[in-house]
């Protein structure tokens, strides 16, 4: 059993700072890849930042503003965004691709959070 749980979410005002976080539990062999992704209502869930050893992705409109970092001691993923836009509202949800201790050895699966909300207003 493997367990997301996101925090940190909340409502801000445009042009401030919100960090979130998000804790990966349970029966974890090894977590290769970690992203943040946001979905709005009507909307496909979409690439915020992934995170894979040292490499970085971000999607085009959070470039400069958000910073994506984990600790794999922790198994915990961090988002940091700054500068924040009333379009960065939605539900945030942290992902991770991992193996388990049950599992086969190199057989990855996608496991994700529950979902934390962001809201900035204008």
């Amino acid at each position: 059993q493997v367990q997301l749980v996101e925090s940190g979410g909340g409502l801000v005002q445009a042009g401030a700072s919100l960090g979130l976080s998000c804790v990966a539990s349970g029966s974890i062999r090894s977590i290769n890849r970690m992203g943040w992704y946001r979905q709005t209502p009507g909307k496909q869930r979409e690439l915020v930042a992934t995170v894979t050893g040292n490499n970085s992705n971000y999607a085009d409109s959070v470039k400069g503003r958000f910073t994506i970092s984990r600790d794999n001691a922790k198994n915990t993923v961090y988002l940091q965004m700054d500068s924040l836009k009333p379009e960065d509202t939605g539900a945030y949800f942290c992902n991770a691709e991992l193996t388990t201790l049950q599992g086969p050895l190199y057989k990855y699966f996608l496991y994700w959070g529950q979902g934390t909300q962001v809201t900035v207003s204008s």
